[in-house]
């Protein structure tokens, strides 16, 4: 992946609104060619200490990923309002955009 399509990828993730939540797809669709699976691994590849809310990227069907910071994820969901239905679904009304 090119470091421009990176810089895209990291540009919209910037920019998803605090309590809400968008998918990999979503972001995808919005660069100029990134796939759902680029903007994951573009999401697992953020350097330490970087800043992105990294919690509000999800997939498609609302459910969070079950990886090393799952944990941390709903916490912070959580902390922004976002009620996750059962442990892990986020309900599609808190989508962006």
């Amino acid at each position: 992946m090119s470091p421009e399509l990176k810089a895209q990828i990291y540009t919209i993730v910037a920019r998803v609104p605090e309590g809400r939540v968008t998918s990999y797809g979503r972001i995808a669709t919005m660069t100029e060619g990134a796939t759902a699976r680029m903007v994951g691994s573009a999401m697992r590849q953020l350097p330490s200490g970087h800043g992105l809310p990294w919690h509000r990227v999800i997939n498609a069907s609302g459910k969070l990923a079950d990886h090393a910071g799952a944990v941390e994820q709903q916490r912070l969901l959580k902390a922004e309002g976002i009620n996750l239905e059962g442990k892990s679904r986020v309900p599609t009304s808190f989508f962006w955009p």
